[in-house]
Protein backbone atom coordinates (compact mmCIF):
# COMPACT_ATOMS: atom_id res chain seq x y z
CA UNK A 1 0.00 0.00 0.00
CA UNK A 2 1.16 3.54 -0.68
CA UNK A 3 1.59 5.34 2.61
CA UNK A 4 3.84 8.26 3.38
CA UNK A 5 6.51 8.71 6.00
CA UNK A 6 8.11 11.34 8.15
CA UNK A 7 10.82 11.74 5.53
CA UNK A 8 8.36 13.42 3.16
CA UNK A 9 8.24 16.48 5.42
CA UNK A 10 11.50 18.18 4.54
CA UNK A 11 10.81 21.68 3.15
CA UNK A 12 9.15 24.66 4.80
CA UNK A 13 6.94 27.16 3.01
CA UNK A 14 6.78 25.75 -0.52
CA UNK A 15 3.47 26.08 -2.34
CA UNK A 16 1.33 23.96 -4.62
CA UNK A 17 -2.03 25.08 -6.03
CA UNK A 18 -4.64 22.65 -7.35
CA UNK A 19 -7.76 24.00 -9.07
CA UNK A 20 -10.75 22.05 -10.36
CA UNK A 21 -12.60 23.39 -13.39
CA UNK A 22 -15.57 22.61 -15.64
CA UNK A 23 -15.18 21.77 -19.31
CA UNK A 24 -17.98 23.52 -21.19
CA UNK A 25 -19.17 23.85 -24.78
CA UNK A 26 -19.41 27.05 -26.83
CA UNK A 27 -22.57 28.05 -24.97
CA UNK A 28 -21.07 27.43 -21.54
CA UNK A 29 -22.89 24.15 -20.82
CA UNK A 30 -20.85 21.43 -19.02
CA UNK A 31 -19.92 18.72 -21.50
CA UNK A 32 -17.81 15.58 -21.83
CA UNK A 33 -14.22 16.38 -22.65
CA UNK A 34 -11.89 15.06 -20.00
CA UNK A 35 -10.66 12.13 -22.08
CA UNK A 36 -9.86 14.43 -24.99
CA UNK A 37 -7.90 16.86 -22.83
CA UNK A 38 -6.14 14.26 -20.67
CA UNK A 39 -5.54 11.42 -23.13
CA UNK A 40 -6.36 12.80 -26.57
CA UNK A 41 -3.02 14.46 -27.28
CA UNK A 42 0.22 15.59 -25.70
CA UNK A 43 -0.02 18.08 -22.83
CA UNK A 44 1.01 21.70 -23.46
CA UNK A 45 4.70 22.50 -23.11
CA UNK A 46 4.00 24.91 -20.26
CA UNK A 47 2.40 22.09 -18.22
CA UNK A 48 4.48 19.02 -19.08
CA UNK A 49 2.70 16.84 -16.50
CA UNK A 50 -0.60 17.69 -18.17
CA UNK A 51 -4.01 17.74 -16.51
CA UNK A 52 -5.93 15.11 -14.61
CA UNK A 53 -9.37 13.56 -14.48
CA UNK A 54 -12.01 14.38 -11.96
CA UNK A 55 -15.10 12.27 -11.35
CA UNK A 56 -17.21 13.60 -14.22
CA UNK A 57 -16.09 13.90 -17.84
CA UNK A 58 -16.93 17.60 -17.61
CA UNK A 59 -14.46 18.26 -14.77
CA UNK A 60 -10.70 18.56 -14.87
CA UNK A 61 -7.93 19.38 -12.42
CA UNK A 62 -4.95 21.64 -13.09
CA UNK A 63 -2.08 22.06 -10.68
CA UNK A 64 1.05 24.12 -10.49
CA UNK A 65 4.48 22.66 -10.06
CA UNK A 66 6.02 23.12 -6.61
CA UNK A 67 6.50 26.85 -6.04
CA UNK A 68 9.65 27.57 -4.05
CA UNK A 69 9.18 31.34 -3.78
CA UNK A 70 5.69 32.61 -2.87
CA UNK A 71 6.32 35.67 -5.01
CA UNK A 72 6.20 33.34 -8.03
CA UNK A 73 2.69 32.06 -7.25
CA UNK A 74 0.95 34.56 -9.53
CA UNK A 75 3.03 33.63 -12.56
CA UNK A 76 2.75 29.91 -11.84
CA UNK A 77 -1.04 30.09 -11.56
CA UNK A 78 -1.35 32.18 -14.74
CA UNK A 79 0.83 29.72 -16.66
CA UNK A 80 -1.33 26.74 -15.75
CA UNK A 81 -4.63 28.51 -16.34
CA UNK A 82 -3.59 29.90 -19.71
CA UNK A 83 -2.27 26.52 -20.80
CA UNK A 84 -5.55 24.83 -19.82
CA UNK A 85 -7.72 27.39 -21.62
CA UNK A 86 -5.63 27.11 -24.79
CA UNK A 87 -5.47 23.32 -24.54
CA UNK A 88 -9.26 23.13 -24.26
CA UNK A 89 -9.83 25.63 -27.07
CA UNK A 90 -7.83 23.48 -29.47
CA UNK A 91 -10.57 20.83 -29.18
CA UNK A 92 -13.44 23.31 -29.22
CA UNK A 93 -14.01 23.45 -25.47
CA UNK A 94 -14.00 26.28 -22.98
CA UNK A 95 -13.21 26.32 -19.25
CA UNK A 96 -15.50 27.58 -16.48
CA UNK A 97 -14.95 27.92 -12.74
CA UNK A 98 -17.23 27.86 -9.70
CA UNK A 99 -17.73 25.61 -6.68
CA UNK A 100 -20.68 24.09 -8.54
CA UNK A 101 -21.61 24.85 -12.12
CA UNK A 102 -25.06 26.45 -11.84
CA UNK A 103 -26.59 24.54 -14.76
CA UNK A 104 -24.81 21.19 -14.38
CA UNK A 105 -27.37 18.41 -13.88
CA UNK A 106 -25.62 15.34 -12.57
CA UNK A 107 -28.15 12.84 -13.92
CA UNK A 108 -27.42 14.06 -17.46
CA UNK A 109 -23.61 14.01 -17.22
CA UNK A 110 -21.23 11.09 -17.71
CA UNK A 111 -18.74 9.79 -15.18
CA UNK A 112 -15.20 9.03 -16.30
CA UNK A 113 -14.16 5.44 -16.96
CA UNK A 114 -10.98 5.67 -14.89
CA UNK A 115 -10.90 2.59 -12.60
CA UNK A 116 -10.20 4.67 -9.48
CA UNK A 117 -13.39 6.66 -9.91
CA UNK A 118 -15.46 3.69 -11.01
CA UNK A 119 -14.41 1.94 -7.79
CA UNK A 120 -15.47 4.98 -5.76
CA UNK A 121 -18.84 5.06 -7.51
CA UNK A 122 -19.36 1.38 -6.74
CA UNK A 123 -18.34 1.79 -3.09
CA UNK A 124 -20.04 5.10 -2.23
CA UNK A 125 -22.98 4.97 -4.64
CA UNK A 126 -25.50 7.85 -4.59
CA UNK A 127 -23.45 10.56 -2.84
CA UNK A 128 -20.57 10.11 -5.27
CA UNK A 129 -22.80 9.74 -8.31
CA UNK A 130 -24.05 13.31 -7.84
CA UNK A 131 -20.72 14.86 -6.81
CA UNK A 132 -20.33 17.58 -9.46
CA UNK A 133 -18.21 19.74 -7.15
CA UNK A 134 -15.07 21.76 -7.91
CA UNK A 135 -12.69 23.00 -5.23
CA UNK A 136 -9.43 24.77 -4.59
CA UNK A 137 -6.67 22.88 -2.75
CA UNK A 138 -3.60 24.64 -1.34
CA UNK A 139 -0.44 22.77 -0.31
CA UNK A 140 2.18 24.35 1.94
CA UNK A 141 5.41 22.52 2.66
CA UNK A 142 6.31 21.76 6.28
CA UNK A 143 9.71 20.54 7.41
CA UNK A 144 8.66 18.27 10.27
CA UNK A 145 5.91 15.65 10.37
CA UNK A 146 4.73 16.31 13.94
CA UNK A 147 4.74 20.02 13.21
CA UNK A 148 2.56 19.41 10.14
CA UNK A 149 -0.06 17.56 12.21
CA UNK A 150 -0.01 20.28 14.87
CA UNK A 151 -0.52 22.95 12.21
CA UNK A 152 -3.33 20.99 10.54
CA UNK A 153 -5.07 20.76 13.92
CA UNK A 154 -4.88 24.54 14.31
CA UNK A 155 -6.06 25.23 10.77
CA UNK A 156 -9.35 23.46 11.44
CA UNK A 157 -10.76 26.68 12.94
CA UNK A 158 -9.71 28.66 9.87
CA UNK A 159 -11.27 26.33 7.31
CA UNK A 160 -14.79 27.79 7.74
CA UNK A 161 -13.31 31.28 7.38
CA UNK A 162 -11.69 30.26 4.10
CA UNK A 163 -14.92 28.65 2.94
CA UNK A 164 -16.96 31.76 3.74
CA UNK A 165 -14.53 34.00 1.87
CA UNK A 166 -14.54 31.67 -1.14
CA UNK A 167 -18.27 30.82 -1.16
CA UNK A 168 -19.10 30.61 -4.85
CA UNK A 169 -21.76 27.93 -5.36
CA UNK A 170 -25.33 29.05 -4.63
CA UNK A 171 -26.85 26.96 -7.43
CA UNK A 172 -26.94 23.19 -7.78
CA UNK A 173 -28.71 21.10 -10.39
CA UNK A 174 -30.18 24.30 -11.82
CA UNK A 175 -31.79 25.56 -8.59
CA UNK A 176 -30.94 28.23 -6.02
CA UNK A 177 -30.17 26.30 -2.83
CA UNK A 178 -30.37 29.30 -0.51
CA UNK A 179 -26.77 28.51 0.50
CA UNK A 180 -23.60 30.45 -0.19
CA UNK A 181 -21.60 27.26 -0.76
CA UNK A 182 -23.78 24.36 -1.80
CA UNK A 183 -20.57 22.65 -2.97
CA UNK A 184 -19.43 22.18 0.60
CA UNK A 185 -22.72 20.58 1.61
CA UNK A 186 -22.88 18.31 -1.47
CA UNK A 187 -19.27 17.20 -0.96
CA UNK A 188 -19.83 16.69 2.76
CA UNK A 189 -22.21 13.84 1.91
CA UNK A 190 -19.19 11.70 0.99
CA UNK A 191 -17.36 9.71 3.67
CA UNK A 192 -14.12 11.03 5.17
CA UNK A 193 -14.97 14.68 4.52
CA UNK A 194 -15.55 17.82 6.57
CA UNK A 195 -13.49 19.07 9.49
CA UNK A 196 -11.45 16.19 10.95
CA UNK A 197 -10.75 15.38 14.56
CA UNK A 198 -7.44 16.53 16.01
CA UNK A 199 -4.52 14.09 16.05
CA UNK A 200 -1.96 13.90 18.86
CA UNK A 201 1.04 13.63 16.54
CA UNK A 202 2.18 12.23 13.21
CA UNK A 203 2.27 8.63 14.45
CA UNK A 204 -1.39 8.91 15.45
CA UNK A 205 -2.34 10.25 12.02
CA UNK A 206 -0.28 7.61 10.24
CA UNK A 207 -1.94 4.83 12.27
CA UNK A 208 -5.33 6.19 11.29
CA UNK A 209 -4.36 6.47 7.63
CA UNK A 210 -3.00 2.91 7.63
CA UNK A 211 -6.05 1.53 9.41
CA UNK A 212 -8.39 3.11 6.86
CA UNK A 213 -6.51 1.45 4.02
CA UNK A 214 -6.09 -1.92 5.73
CA UNK A 215 -9.80 -2.15 6.59
CA UNK A 216 -10.79 -1.35 2.97
CA UNK A 217 -12.45 1.85 4.10
CA UNK A 218 -10.47 3.72 1.44
CA UNK A 219 -8.40 2.55 -1.51
CA UNK A 220 -5.50 4.91 -0.79
CA UNK A 221 -4.62 7.93 1.33
CA UNK A 222 -5.94 10.27 -1.36
CA UNK A 223 -9.49 9.29 -0.37
CA UNK A 224 -9.20 11.10 2.96
CA UNK A 225 -11.03 14.17 1.68
CA UNK A 226 -10.99 16.29 4.83
CA UNK A 227 -11.01 20.10 4.72
CA UNK A 228 -7.42 20.04 5.98
CA UNK A 229 -4.94 17.21 6.26
CA UNK A 230 -1.22 16.51 6.47
CA UNK A 231 -0.33 15.09 3.05
CA UNK A 232 2.02 12.25 3.86
CA UNK A 233 3.18 11.90 0.25
CA UNK A 234 3.95 15.53 -0.60
CA UNK A 235 5.15 16.54 2.86
CA UNK A 236 2.65 19.39 3.05
CA UNK A 237 -0.32 20.63 4.95
CA UNK A 238 -3.16 20.61 2.43
CA UNK A 239 -6.19 22.87 2.83
CA UNK A 240 -9.17 21.73 0.77
CA UNK A 241 -11.94 23.95 2.17
CA UNK A 242 -12.45 26.66 -0.51
CA UNK A 243 -14.77 26.70 -3.51
CA UNK A 244 -13.10 26.94 -6.92
CA UNK A 245 -12.78 30.46 -8.32
CA UNK A 246 -13.09 32.08 -11.72
CA UNK A 247 -11.06 35.12 -10.61
CA UNK A 248 -7.37 34.25 -10.12
CA UNK A 249 -6.99 37.19 -7.72
CA UNK A 250 -9.35 35.49 -5.28
CA UNK A 251 -7.42 32.24 -5.59
CA UNK A 252 -4.14 34.05 -4.94
CA UNK A 253 -5.57 35.84 -1.90
CA UNK A 254 -6.73 32.56 -0.38
CA UNK A 255 -3.34 30.96 -1.15
CA UNK A 256 -1.56 33.91 0.49
CA UNK A 257 -3.70 33.50 3.61
CA UNK A 258 -3.16 29.74 3.87
CA UNK A 259 0.60 30.06 3.51
CA UNK A 260 0.77 32.88 6.05
CA UNK A 261 -1.19 30.78 8.52
CA UNK A 262 1.05 27.75 8.07
CA UNK A 263 4.24 29.80 8.48
CA UNK A 264 2.83 31.57 11.55
CA UNK A 265 1.71 28.35 13.19
CA UNK A 266 5.06 26.73 12.41
CA UNK A 267 6.76 29.45 14.44
CA UNK A 268 4.26 28.98 17.27
CA UNK A 269 4.95 25.26 17.28
CA UNK A 270 8.67 25.95 17.60
CA UNK A 271 7.91 28.25 20.55
CA UNK A 272 6.06 25.44 22.33
CA UNK A 273 2.66 27.14 22.31
CA UNK A 274 -0.22 25.10 23.71
CA UNK A 275 -3.14 25.19 21.28
CA UNK A 276 -6.65 26.01 22.50
CA UNK A 277 -9.23 23.28 22.21
CA UNK A 278 -12.67 23.78 20.69
CA UNK A 279 -15.24 21.03 20.43
CA UNK A 280 -15.53 19.42 17.02
CA UNK A 281 -19.26 20.21 17.11
CA UNK A 282 -18.51 23.94 17.32
CA UNK A 283 -16.11 23.69 14.41
CA UNK A 284 -18.90 22.00 12.47
CA UNK A 285 -21.24 24.83 13.48
CA UNK A 286 -18.77 27.33 12.06
CA UNK A 287 -18.63 25.42 8.81
CA UNK A 288 -22.42 25.42 8.58
CA UNK A 289 -22.42 29.18 9.11
CA UNK A 290 -19.96 29.54 6.22
CA UNK A 291 -22.03 27.26 3.99
CA UNK A 292 -25.25 29.12 4.73
CA UNK A 293 -24.15 32.75 4.99
CA UNK A 294 -20.79 33.17 3.21
CA UNK A 295 -19.53 36.72 3.68
CA UNK A 296 -22.35 37.43 6.15
CA UNK A 297 -21.28 34.68 8.57
CA UNK A 298 -20.23 35.19 12.17
CA UNK A 299 -18.12 32.47 13.78
CA UNK A 300 -17.84 30.89 17.21
CA UNK A 301 -14.57 32.15 18.67
CA UNK A 302 -11.62 29.89 19.41
CA UNK A 303 -12.45 29.91 23.13
CA UNK A 304 -16.09 29.03 22.43
CA UNK A 305 -17.32 32.01 24.47
CA UNK A 306 -18.70 34.31 21.77
CA UNK A 307 -19.01 34.97 18.05
CA UNK A 308 -17.18 37.34 15.69
CA UNK A 309 -18.34 38.50 12.23
CA UNK A 310 -16.23 37.49 9.26
CA UNK A 311 -15.30 41.11 8.53
CA UNK A 312 -13.74 41.57 11.98
CA UNK A 313 -11.87 38.27 11.66
CA UNK A 314 -10.49 39.33 8.28
CA UNK A 315 -9.27 42.69 9.62
CA UNK A 316 -7.59 41.03 12.59
CA UNK A 317 -5.96 38.33 10.47
CA UNK A 318 -4.65 40.79 7.90
CA UNK A 319 -3.13 42.97 10.63
CA UNK A 320 -1.69 39.97 12.48
CA UNK A 321 -0.21 38.22 9.46
CA UNK A 322 0.74 41.25 7.34
CA UNK A 323 -1.45 40.32 4.35
CA UNK A 324 -4.08 42.21 2.34
CA UNK A 325 -5.60 39.84 -0.19
CA UNK A 326 -8.44 38.43 1.89
CA UNK A 327 -9.43 41.96 2.94
CA UNK A 328 -10.02 42.78 -0.71
CA UNK A 329 -11.92 39.52 -1.20
CA UNK A 330 -14.18 40.27 1.75
CA UNK A 331 -14.84 43.88 0.71
CA UNK A 332 -15.78 42.83 -2.83
CA UNK A 333 -19.04 41.18 -3.84
CA UNK A 334 -18.93 37.50 -2.93
CA UNK A 335 -18.97 34.85 -5.63
CA UNK A 336 -22.36 33.60 -4.43
CA UNK A 337 -23.87 37.11 -4.44
CA UNK A 338 -22.41 37.83 -7.87
CA UNK A 339 -23.90 34.65 -9.34
CA UNK A 340 -27.34 35.42 -7.90
CA UNK A 341 -27.20 39.00 -9.12
CA UNK A 342 -26.18 38.11 -12.67
CA UNK A 343 -28.76 35.36 -13.02
CA UNK A 344 -31.45 37.60 -11.57
CA UNK A 345 -30.59 40.56 -13.78
CA UNK A 346 -29.57 38.86 -17.02
CA UNK A 347 -30.47 35.16 -16.87
CA UNK A 348 -28.68 31.82 -16.99
CA UNK A 349 -26.91 32.47 -20.32
CA UNK A 350 -25.21 35.54 -18.90
CA UNK A 351 -24.23 33.65 -15.76
CA UNK A 352 -22.64 30.81 -17.74
CA UNK A 353 -20.68 33.38 -19.74
CA UNK A 354 -19.51 35.15 -16.59
CA UNK A 355 -18.04 31.91 -15.19
CA UNK A 356 -15.75 31.36 -18.19
CA UNK A 357 -12.02 31.45 -17.45
CA UNK A 358 -10.23 33.69 -19.91
CA UNK A 359 -6.51 33.44 -20.62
Amino acid sequence: MELGSRDAFSRMGTLGIEEEFYIVDADGHPTSGTDDLVYGRDPPAAVPEGFDHELFECTIEAQTETIEDPAAAREALATVREALVDHAAADGYRIAAAGLHPTAKWRELDHVEKPRYQAQLDRIRYPQHRNTTAGLHVHVGVDDADKAVWIANRLRWHCPVLLALSANSPFWNGFDTGLASARAKVFENLPNTGIPSAFDDFDAFRRYERRMVETDSIADRGELWFDVRPHTGHGTVEVRAPDAQRDPEVTLALVEYVRALVVDYAARYEDGESPPTLRRELLDENKWRAIRHGHDAAFVDRDGEGTTPLGEIVEAECDRLGIDGIREVYEAESGAARQRRIRGESGADALRSDLLVRA
